[in-house]
């Protein structure tokens, strides 16, 4: 048998996917699992999406262009202009999801060696992502106890060498749902336009803020950094459309449009259906992310308000997506949530965590921490900390 390749036994596991077979397992056994690992929101998806749907009239489904459809791509282009950032609508390549516009992003700016500073914990998948782009990633830590606010400037800077060629961020962030404030924003951008570098923002999270202080600011807005600067996009979470595997990639640099289109013409075109769904939700009205926003505020409210009751958990209220970092008093989370999935259930119930140390770059970090998505209704969110409470006790006394 072929021997597989060095690179792609570096690829690293999702751990929020990584745990799926023993919750396969555990819904074979007849056991209801309540997930909190993974961010599939519950909300349906726009009406007027759907319809869009149910109304096609093609007989042929045909390749789309390698960019997206103009039509949508002129929409987006709009619907960004309304939140206040200024773009045309060629700054815009249609991908198959967010996560293909990273990979085109960092396809087109990354050569093999080069390196990119992230914040950890960050989303797993940006590991996988600079891993399948040649890339190296130099983490840098945010800690739990200061909220995740974004590190230093100073601590950026440190990790600078002449092999540096980008910083991602995510804001709001996912996994530890905090918000960027301007001040820092501007401030990363003071930075990157000191060493010439890329600025990388995943922003699908933008809608999700809940406190009216609160404000999102987009990397597009940085005045004087044009060139330096890409957005990531996704209509997964802002219409609960995650299986529709429609995002974007954003920049005024032309020459890196250029190039991220050579990725796009190898895969040929993105989805055409979903194009056409999502071309129809950018008529959602406002009243529906109202109504969204204030659910998932209500139940952010009732998973820390819960999670506080459990002795022995810390954790830090998220300002914004529907994510949060918690500690448990547990030795390792990885151990735990196969355990809750194995060998536990209160009256046939149990949840699936993800385990924090699949966010981190650094070794031995986060191992006493999961993340949890507050995508289920409150009155499940209360019921499955209900169920981990009792499941903390019940291993601690093993």
């Amino acid at each position: 048998m072929p021997e597989i390749s060095i690179r792609g036994r570096k690829m690293p596991e999702s751990p929020i996917r990584k745990l799926a077979p023993f919750a396969d397992i555990a819904n074979k056994k007849g056991l209801k699992v309540y997930h909190l690992n993974i961010g599939q929101p519950d909300i349906k998806s726009p009406e007027i999406a759907i319809q869009a749907i149910k109304n096609i009239n093609m007989e042929i489904i045909e390749y789309g262009p390698s960019a997206g459809y103009e039509s949508y791509r002129k929409k987006l282009a709009q619907f960004y202009t309304n939140q206040n950032v200024r773009v045309d609508y060629t700054d815009i390549m249609i991908t198959t999801g967010g996560s293909e516009a990273l990979l085109f992003a960092l396809g087109s700016i990354m050569d093999p060696g080069d390196e990119i500073i992230i914040p950890e914990p960050f989303y797993a998948n940006y590991h996988a992502f600079s891993e399948e782009s040649s890339a190296t990633v130099i983490p840098v830590n945010s800690s739990f106890e200061s909220g995740f606010t974004l590190p230093s400037i100073e601590a950026f800077e440190k990790l600078i060498t002449p092999k540096t060629k980008a910083i991602l961020i995510c804001n709001p962030s996912n996994p530890t749902g905090n918000l960027y404030s301007e001040s820092e924003i501007q401030q990363l951008g003071e930075l990157v336009k000191k060493h010439d570098l890329f600025l990388i923002a995943d922003e699908v999270y933008r809608e999700f803020i809940y406190d009216e202080k609160d404000k999102h600011y987009s990397v597009m807005n940085l005045i004087g950094l044009e060139q330096n600067v890409i957005m990531i996009d996704s209509v997964s979470k802002r219409y609960s459309m995650c299986g529709a595997r429609i995002g974007c990639m954003v920049t005024k640099n032309k020459q890196v449009i250029a190039t991220a289109m050579k990725f796009a013409q190898a895969r040929l075109c993105p989805p055409t259906i979903e194009q056409i769904a999502c071309e129809a939700a950018i008529d959602t009205p406002q009243s529906y992310f109202d109504e969204v926003i204030e659910e998932y505020k209500g139940r952010r409210d009732t998973l820390i308000a819960e999670l506080n009751k459990i002795e022995g958990v810390v954790v830090t209220p998220p300002k914004a997506a529907f994510y949060c970092i918690a500690e448990l008093p547990v030795d390792n989370t990885e151990t735990f949530a196969q355990w809750l999935l194995e060998s536990y259930n209160l009256n046939g119930e149990t949840v699936m965590v993800a385990p924090a140390a699949g966010f981190y770059s650094t070794p031995g970090m986060g191992l006493n921490q999961v993340r949890i998505a507050y995508v289920l209704n409150k009155e499940d969110l209360t019921k499955a900390v209900h169920i981990l409470k009792d499941a903390i006790a019940t291993y601690n006394a093993l």
